[in-house]
């Protein structure tokens, strides 16, 4: 089975060891490489992890922090992707999952009857 992969964005953490300490210091560096972008937009960008990143913005963010993608994109393995084993839908133990006797462990069906019979 393949693992599921995600990423984490370390945009934030990048522009802090470069003294970028605000959002609004990537507006006129982005405009130099002619780059245009409101600053609700590059708050979400350096806030947020995006979704869609154009390549141009990618580019344009690696040249004005003098850094490598490796620095801004970490790939991580999914959270919960594969990491726990199945469990059988009967109630029985499949062969992945340990074998625990639950069926000692479960109520007893109630029985109602009427009591004027």
């Amino acid at each position: 089975m393949t693992a599921k992969l995600d990423y984490q964005w370390h945009l934030r953490k990048v522009m802090a060891d470069r003294g970028m300490f605000s959002t609004t210091d990537l507006t006129e560096p982005l405009e130099e490489r002619g780059i245009q972008l409101s600053s609700s937009q590059i708050y979400r960008l350096v806030v947020e992890r995006p979704e869609r990143l154009s390549l141009k913005i990618l580019m344009a963010l690696l040249d004005i922090l003098d850094c490598h993608m490796d620095d801004l994109i970490e790939p991580v393995r999914a959270a919960g992707a594969g990491t726990r084993p199945k469990k059988a839908a009967s109630g029985g133990s499949s062969a992945e999952a340990p074998s625990t006797d639950l069926g000692n462990l479960r109520p007893k069906r109630a029985r109602i009857t009427r009591s004027d019979q």
